[in-house]
């Protein structure tokens, strides 16, 4: 891993590019609009963060509807088959735009695009596409709006093969009190099944003090949870010139004063150390909550996976995670029907569910990305199969979480507020310190610590009442 920066001969060109576009698109005194549609994880929506941040210091308006927008940018995910779809299918309602307004400019960038195919569909097939760039290009995002609003040709660029990590990008946030902080970039693990390495690049290191500043600030405006993010967390300065791992990081942010919840992800339990987990339990800040992907609980799986660890050695570290952080708030991931999985093998991962008892699970039928490994094995899971399994395992978790959740009843615990329900604006939504949903009757202003107690329980929600503001 390298800790890469651009060159001052780059920064300029970037601030230049900026000042530019701000010229050209504010031309007439006019404030153009940009609408950001965004797919995938919270990498892409803090990617889209800086999207945001820069289209606002080049002059334009965020807004929420890509009709009479000026700019249109479709952050887009690669993780599963559906998502890219999803994508293609939302860039081509936008066509009717393009033929309304020929002015209008039509960006795509994210990890789909990162991939040579969709590079050349895009082009092929959606030609008002204007330019689409990958994940590790986003501080060029102005030098191809320039570009094109001076009538440049149209431009799918691919990844570099060795990115930079900028740190010029302003950030303009989707919230006002929860913030996402990449701490790193690309990923170095080359699981079987995934396409990450490939669509964003080799594991690359922001420097400690940048982060541990970008935290610092948030802290100071006001932020109450801000998570640090990576693909894999656990990999933070490795091989880089600086002296600092993930711990350490974790333990200079949690030293930083004022009241928040400081949470991670994505920790790869074949890295996950003890002094990890020694941090959190002595943390000040840090969220009793770990999210630990086994994604199969078998060995077979897993080695087939290429994942790095034994079901012995997940296991020992969960162990270890419950003895050490008692309460703490344990989630994973599990993949189901992956190549060659028997039921043998699935009945091995509904065992781990089992023993482990997670609080909650993030499941998935596995779904085949060209260019990985795993696409190319034999011995696939049928469709109907695979739904049977994963209809299996969704009852089991299912009593399991409820269980799990029944013991908070009549608890008083500290949660945050998020806001009222999309679905009920009687009921205002909250998060534990873990993580779980909790649902309270009562009006409260979001992103304020209270204190409420559980009054009702199911599998997937808590439910409460006010007991004191914080």
């Amino acid at each position: 891993m390298r800790d890469i920066k651009l060159s001052p001969e780059e920064e300029r060109k970037y601030f230049a590019d900026v000042e530019s576009v701000r010229e050209l698109a504010g031309a007439g005194g006019r404030r153009p609009g940009v609408y950001i549609r965004t797919f995938g994880c919270q990498q892409n929506e803090a990617d889209s963060e800086k999207i945001a941040g820069m289209a606002e210091s080049m002059g334009y308006c965020i807004q929420d509807r890509p009709e009479g927008a000026s700019l249109i940018v479709v952050n887009t995910c690669a993780v599963r088959e559906h998502a890219e779809k999803r994508a293609l299918s939302v860039i081509g309602q936008y066509k009717h735009l393009k033929a309304a307004d020929p002015s209008v400019i039509i960006a795509v960038c994210g990890c789909m695009v990162s991939q040579g195919k969709r590079a050349d569909q895009l082009k092929r097939s959606y030609p008002y596409v204007d330019f689409s760039f990958g994940t590790s290009d986003l501080h060029l995002f102005p030098a191809l709006l320039l570009d094109r609003l001076k009538g440049g040709r149209r431009v799918f660029r691919l990844p570099p093969d060795e990115p930079p990590v900028p740190e010029i990008m302003p950030t303009e946030r989707g919230s006002s009190y929860r913030a996402w902080v990449s701490i790193m970039y690309g990923c170095n693990n080359f699981c079987s099944y995934c396409i990450v390495p490939y669509v964003r690049g080799r594991e690359r290191s922001r420097e400690p003090d940048a982060v541990i500043g970008e935290v610092r600030d948030l802290v100071a405006r006001g932020y109450r949870d801000i998570t640090l993010l990576g693909q894999n967390v656990n990999s933070y300065g490795r091989g880089c010139s600086f002296d600092c791992d993930f711990t350490e990081l974790l333990r200079r942010a949690d030293g930083i004063d004022g009241d928040f919840l400081l949470r991670f992800m994505t920790s790869h339990p074949k890295d996950a150390t003890p002094e990890l987990i020694d941090a959190i339990a002595g943390g000040r800040h840090v969220a009793r909550q770990f999210h630990l992907p086994a994604q199969s609980g078998s060995d077979a799986v897993l080695r087939a996976m290429n994942r790095g660890y034994t079901r012995e050695k997940y296991t020992e570290t969960l162990r270890l995670i419950k003895e050490k952080i008692p309460g703490c708030v344990v989630s994973t991931d599990i993949i189901v029907g992956f190549p060659g999985e028997t039921e043998a093998n699935f009945e091995d991962t509904l065992s781990l569910l089992r023993e482990a008892e997670f609080d909650m699970v993030f499941s998935f039928i596995y779904s085949p990305r060209a260019g990985t490994p795993a696409a190319a094995f034999g011995g696939a899971v049928d469709a109907k199969t695979a739904g049977e399994r994963m209809q299996r395992l969704l009852e089991l978790q299912t009593g399991i979480s409820a269980e799990k959740n029944a013991a908070y009843t009549g608890r008083e615990i500290r949660v945050l507020t998020c806001g009222r329900s999309r679905t009920d604006p009687s009921v205002t939504e909250c998060r534990t310190e873990g993580g779980k949903l909790l649902h309270i009757r009562q009006t409260v202003p979001e992103g304020v610590f209270v204190k409420v107690k559980v009054t009702g329980t199911g599998a997937f929600v808590l439910e409460g009442e006010l007991a004191e503001t914080i």
